[in-house]
């Protein structure tokens, strides 16, 4: 994911990014709700699409709830860094050094959804068995989503306002 979607062009205006609570929050102690909403967008999207994925395959390939969502999990890790990995190699780092901004990045924020995330939809009585076609399945799977976003970006606020975790790509665009 191109990381210019954080920002209302293209052009990376570093002084409006400044001031809303883009690098000076980090010296400051703190960081912007909205810097923070923003980064566990970035997370939850691609998180989402690997989730969403994995799900569908495994409840299309009637494979039990334990590989579907082994699936669903992996897939959502490899899309949520997949995307400020690209981000990073195009800011012009080389393979190995963007993996390891994006695992810094990201590992925290897609850790703390998947947990949420999977864990809704683990308790949601009949959500591991419904079918692609059935309202419970698309119901547990996006409300889960939502609840993830709410308890994942004061946990990306947290990291944010101390250098790490979404902080550490700001340097690459």
């Amino acid at each position: 994911m191109d990381h210019s979607a954080h920002h209302t062009s293209t052009a990376h205006d570093h002084a409006a990014h400044q001031a809303a609570g883009g690098h000076d929050a980090h010296m400051h102690g703190g960081a912007s709700w909205g810097t923070a909403a923003k980064a566990t967008l970035h997370c939850l999207t691609g998180c989402a699409i690997g989730e969403i994925l994995g799900m569908v395959i495994g409840t299309a390939l009637l494979w039990g709830n334990v590989p579907t969502m082994v699936l669903a999990i992996a897939l959502a890790f490899v899309f949520g860094y997949s995307f400020t990995l690209f981000a990073v190699i195009r800011a012009g780092l080389d393979f190995k050094s963007a993996l390891k901004v994006a695992l810094a990045a990201d590992t925290v924020s897609i850790a703390v959804m998947e947990l949420v995330d999977n864990g809704i939809i683990a308790l949601t009585p009949g959500a591991m068995d419904a079918h692609l076609s059935d309202a419970l399945f698309w119901t547990a799977l996006l409300g889960g989503f939502v609840v993830a976003f709410f308890i994942t970006t004061p946990v990306n606020k947290w990291m944010i306002g101390r250098g790490k975790g979404h902080a550490v790509v700001h340097a690459y665009h």
